[in-house]
């Protein structure tokens, strides 16, 4: 059982370097992670009493 566990947490371990690994390298293939920036503009009503 310990044995299965020690797997999974280096599993985990390599899983999370190669996600940090893509996030800075990623943009060198292609990969764009910036959000589209557009304006989003929408009227607001105010009830007044």
């Amino acid at each position: 059982m310990f044995r299965l566990i020690k797997w999974l947490f280096y599993l985990a371990i390599l899983g999370f370097i190669v996600l940090v690994a893509y996030a800075y390298i990623g943009p060198f293939f292609g990969a764009d992670f910036s959000p589209p920036q557009t304006e989003i503009r929408e009227d607001v009503i105010l009830e007044t009493q």
